[in-house]
């Protein structure tokens, strides 16, 4: 597990791992990369520890149908790593959206988040609009 204080390397190292994750929409997984403790805001949502964690992602995957991924470092200090994302993903009626935002992520020492902070913008788009696919 990549540890602080980040270098740019371990960052996009992180940064990757968190996106390629992400894309499994594996709850299970996700959640072992957060602290027992960890602290969330999702948009207007407000979550502590792993078991809120993982209940919040397999709710949000019944939503978000064909969800797909895309992580970008921001910038990175000691502990902390800002990424800008965005993801596409289709509701049950077949609209399609591209969410796009920012996070900004603290880590323990052990390299687990245990603090995320995350804004999220939703756009409708066509199908033929898509630039993230598997």
């Amino acid at each position: 597990m990549l540890k602080p204080p980040f270098t740019e390397e371990t960052a996009r190292a992180k940064v990757q791992a968190a996106e390629d994750a992400w894309n499994t929409r594996d709850p299970e997984r996700i959640a072992l990369a957060y602290s027992e403790d960890s602290a969330w805001r999702n948009r207007d949502r407000f979550l502590t520890g792993r078991a809120e964690i993982r209940a919040f992602l397999a709710e949000k995957w019944e939503r978000e149908l064909d969800y797909r991924l895309r992580k970008e470092l921001w910038a990175y200090t000691g502990n902390r790593i800002s990424v800008r994302f965005e993801y596409e993903w289709h509701d049950a009626g077949g609209q399609w959206w591209r969410s796009h935002g920012n996070e900004q992520w603290e880590f323990d020492d052990d390299g687990l988040m245990r603090r995320r902070e995350a804004s999220i913008n939703d756009v409708p788009i066509e199908e033929s609009e898509r630039r993230l696919r598997a």
